[in-house]
């Protein structure tokens, strides 16, 4: 078995210096939602927002850009082109091209469906310069359906995070990897991550965080967290980290650090059962806050 180090320290916030602005603080671009699934890209937002970015873009289907602007003003909206059902259609890679240039990050995926326009933004995304990308939900459905996956880890230029919950790394493992899936969460996300390139965030009990020679076993969070919604939060978070400059194997460490901390504090408060996405995002200042005086 190959030998992996083992991380236990969770990394620092990103100063905020006195004279920054907007800019300084990160672009955040979250695409995604379709007809009937506005509120994942509104729970990313609002994450990202909740977790010190200092401006967030949601890029959505047309349809439903009025709905998911009028979840938050805090954030920006854009409008994609769609198909007759409601998701991305070939249009859209175009514009999400010429906006996503503008931004320190994106994220891709929550509620955006599996559509051939779909399955195109992810792979002009994949094939941005240098582009921090976080891919979750569908966007991971999509990878896991491509023919060929040689092709798409060879050809990217983007730099992804993965972050399959345990039904889509299946997919996914059964998707890239050339070997049975083992049984360890440890040895599942470190080889998904040797073969893709990509840092991978096993989401679950225990969310592990691997770029195949390091991993880190998180030790927040609770069941109440098993709610729709959830992920797309996440999403958010890391997201908003990458974007005030941290590197992505960092961020995603402190993001679901910060995350499941964020259900913890609110679990205390509210009760396991009754937790729900926004919840989350409501008690991210206070897991912030307990990460500034630590």
């Amino acid at each position: 078995m190959t030998m992996r180090q083992r991380i236990t320290d969770i990394p620092a916030l990103p100063l905020r210096p006195a004279d920054g602005h907007k800019g300084t603080f990160g672009k955040v671009l979250i695409v995604g939602g379709s007809r009937g699934f506005s509120g994942a890209p509104a729970l990313a937002a609002k994450a990202a927002l909740r977790s010190g970015a200092g401006l967030v873009r949601a890029a959505v289907p047309r349809s439903i850009q009025p709905i998911v602007a009028a979840l938050d003003p805090c954030y920006t909206t854009l409008a994609l082109s769609e198909d007759e059902s409601g998701q991305c259609d070939e249009q859209a890679v175009c514009e999400l091209v010429r906006w996503v240039r503008d931004n320190d990050v994106a994220a891709f995926g929550p509620g955006a469906g599996t559509g051939r326009g779909v399955r195109q933004c992810v792979s002009a995304l994949l094939g941005m310069e240098d582009l921090p990308l976080i891919i979750d939900a569908d966007g991971l459905n999509v990878l896991a359906a491509m023919r060929g996956a040689d092709r798409w880890i060879q050809a990217k230029k983007a730099r992804p995070i993965l972050t399959p919950h345990p039904g889509e790394m299946r997919r996914l493992w059964h998707g890239v990897c050339r070997e049975p899936m083992p049984a360890d969460r440890v040895e599942q996300a470190a080889r998904l991550a040797e073969q893709t390139d990509c840092i991978v965030v096993l989401k679950g009990a225990g969310t592990v965080v691997t770029d195949g020679s390091r991993y880190y076993v998180n030790t927040t969070g609770n069941p109440g967290m098993a709610t729709g919604g959830a992920g797309d939060v996440l999403t958010g978070v890391i997201a908003a980290l990458c974007g005030q400059g941290m590197k992505r194997f960092e961020a995603a460490v402190l993001g679901v650090y910060v995350h499941g901390l964020a259900g913890d504090l609110a679990a205390d408060k509210l009760g396991q059962i009754s937790l729900m996405a926004t919840d989350l995002i409501d008690w991210l200042k206070d897991a912030f806050l307990s990460c500034f005086n630590s």
